[in-house]
């Protein structure tokens, strides 16, 4: 046997092992043959900045008011993604975090920018309507500690450049003059602000520098397109051409070299219900410009390509889950910062109990717990205990976004509980329930509770079953769908909520969760 032959028959025997060993997934990006599809990951990761460190890909995403925040995924290959840590644990500097006043839905902290600098992680990011901070730590998974700058720089691009110096590039898509802000030497203070360039209806910026040329990358949302800039001078002159955009893969990111000099992009793309994802794509160079997809096929994201690196095995992030770690699985958020006394992982063990919160729908509940939808076909179900639900508790599961349909046991009179279907859609007047379902009885204590996604014809059904084998439909199909205007400014997520119109009310016990594939077969 030659060695190259050696190698392929590795391989094929490494992939037939990894889909043998991992149980059934949502989807899986890596092949299992040395090739990968888009998406990386079929989930909202929207804004993405992905750097290198040594071997290790490290890459942040957006997540507008949900608590904890500011997401880091790690990677070796960038194909294979698991959670890292949250940059910020509990939302600071603003009531509204605390859903209080509305709340702060489609706000909160988003589109950061990542770097590694003399032995520290520094990532900046501007909380809508505040001033930008500098986060810094020692380890990607934390401590991490912030210094405020002395203004709001939207959508902060941090570069440092080969002397050491550091800057924030910052515009507004509404705009796109580039203004660049020097910071000091610790990344604690703007020192100096100048306008490095205009491109019209720029914003989302992300600045690199690779021989001898610095390249600055925007998105220009009016277009759902992106450009790349070049110049000798971080001052300019700057020459621009345009890219690729949603139709060809997507219109906000950047590249990231690899080990071995070799290069490949990322890149955020509009997908409806789902949200924004990313995809990853191999760049090449011409005449001194990066070109996303192959020659072969120019400014194009492929659907499907080799993996950039070979030999790491399939990973994901965290969904399912039986809650009986000491601590919430990194995949969840709460819909803004919770009541940490209106829940537990520790007054029954081996349960999550969400204690009900006062409030008159889903929209204005703390203690929602929340992760990010998976597509294209998923299911959710919840093993719950209702015996601790009090009269008026509205305690269940559902989608949540910009429609919210949820399947709760509702507490009544005497002990008694029923199922209740409705439909929360949040608008420009406020959230819109329609009850379609308003009582249905129900004699059993221990239930599954059961939400389906189907984002290819973007509608959703929920069922409940008493014993696991027969499942019973609530309600029909309900749309999803993205709204940045008046939903979340996310794609579609699972929500487990509890929560009831008056104080002192009962709690709800999750024994476990579990998210697989929608089944062949299964109407939408």
């Amino acid at each position: 046997m030659t060695r190259k032959h050696g190698i392929g028959a590795a391989l094929a025997l490494a992939a037939v092992l990894i889909a043998a060993a991992a149980p059934a997934q949502v989807w899986r990006s890596d092949q299992g043959d040395g090739t990968y599809r888009n998406p990386v990951l079929f989930a909202d990761y929207p804004d993405p900045d992905v750097i290198r460190v040594g071997e290790d890909f490290y890459f942040v995403s957006t997540t507008f008011a949900n608590a904890p925040g500011v997401t880091i995924l790690h990677s070796k290959d960038l194909v294979n993604w698991t959670i890292a840590s949250h940059v910020v644990d509990r939302l600071d500097g603003d009531p509204r975090y605390d859903l209080k006043g509305g709340g702060d839905y489609r706000h909160g902290f988003y589109a950061a920018s990542l770097r590694r600098h003399n032995g520290m992680f520094y990532l900046a990011v501007t909380p809508v309507g505040h001033k930008t901070r500098i986060y810094r730590s020692a380890k990607i998974d934390g401590p991490w500690t912030y210094r405020e700058l002395d203004r709001e720089a939207f959508d902060p691009a941090l570069f440092i450049d080969a002397d050491g110096t550091a800057y924030l590039g910052t515009s507004v898509g509404t705009d796109g003059t580039l203004t660049l802000l020097t910071l000091n030497g610790d990344l604690s203070a703007v020192t100096a602000a100048k306008v490095a360039y205009y491109n019209k209806g720029a914003e989302g910026s992300k600045i690199i520098r690779h021989d001898g040329w610095y390249y600055l990358f925007n998105a220009i949302p009016s277009k759902l397109a992106m450009t790349v800039s070049r110049s000798r001078s971080l001052w300019g002159p700057w020459e621009t051409k345009s890219s690729i955009d949603d139709k060809t893969g997507g219109h906000q990111g950047a590249i990231v070299d690899l080990p071995d000099g070799g290069w490949y992009g990322f890149v955020m793309v509009d997908a409806g219900a789902i949200g924004r994802m990313t995809n990853i794509s191999p760049i090449y160079w011409k005449d001194g410009w990066p070109f996303w997809g192959t020659p072969e096929n120019p400014d194009h994201v492929p659907d499907r390509s080799p993996k950039p690196i070979l030999g790491h095995p399939f990973a994901e992030p965290p969904s399912s889950d039986d809650f009986s770690a000491p601590k919430l699985g990194l995949q969840w958020q709460w819909n803004h910062n919770p009541d940490d006394g209106k829940w537990s992982l520790t007054q029954r063990p081996g349960f999550l109990r969400l204690h009900a919160t006062e409030a008159d729908g889903i929209w204005t509940a703390r203690n929602t717990l929340t992760q990010k939808a998976q597509g294209p076909r998923m299911r959710a179900v919840v093993k719950i205990d209702a015996g601790g639900i009090k009269a008026g508790d509205i305690c269940g599961l559902g989608s949540f976004g910009k429609y919210n349909a949820q399947l709760a046991v509702v507490g009544g009179a005497k002990g008694t509980r029923s199922l209740r279907m409705q439909l929360t859609e949040s608008t420009v007047q406020g959230p819109r329930t329609e009850v379609r379902v308003p009582a249905l009885p129900l004699a059993a204590r221990f239930l599954r509770l059961r939400v389906d996604m189907d984002f290819e014809t973007k509608q959703g059904r929920l069922a409940y079953s008493s014993d696991d084998k027969t499942w019973h439909e609530v309600g029909g199909a309900f749309p999803l769908a993205f709204d940045w205007r008046t939903g979340t400014f996310q794609g579609q997520q699972i929500a487990l909520s509890c929560y009831n119109p008056a104080p002192g009310g009962g709690y709800l016990d999750i024994d476990s969760f579990t998210l697989s594939p929608l089944p062949e077969g299964t109407r939408p």
